[in-house]
C-alpha cells in the first residue's frame, strides 16, 4: 500500500508562491508608494504584471 499524498491547502501554495517573489513585490511596492495619492488604473502595470507572472510560475512549481 502507497502512503496518501499530503492534500495542500490553495493558501499554503499562495504562501509558498509569494516567499519565492519578493524582488517582484518590492518593486510594485515602490511603485505604488512613490504616487499613492493619486494611485490609477494602470499606473504601474509593468511591475504588476512581473509580479502576477512570477506568482504563477511559483504556484505551478508548489
Amino acid at each position: 500500500m502507497q502512503p496518501q499524498k499530503a492534500t495542500v491547502r490553495p493558501i499554503q501554495r499562495f504562501a509558498s508562491a509569494v516567499s519565492k517573489c519578493s524582488a517582484e513585490s518590492a518593486a510594485y511596492g515602490k511603485c505604488i508608494l512613490a504616487d499613492y495619492n493619486s494611485v490609477h488604473k494602470d499606473l504601474c502595470a509593468k511591475e504588476f504584471m512581473r509580479l502576477k507572472d512570477c506568482y504563477s510560475l511559483a504556484a505551478k512549481k508548489a
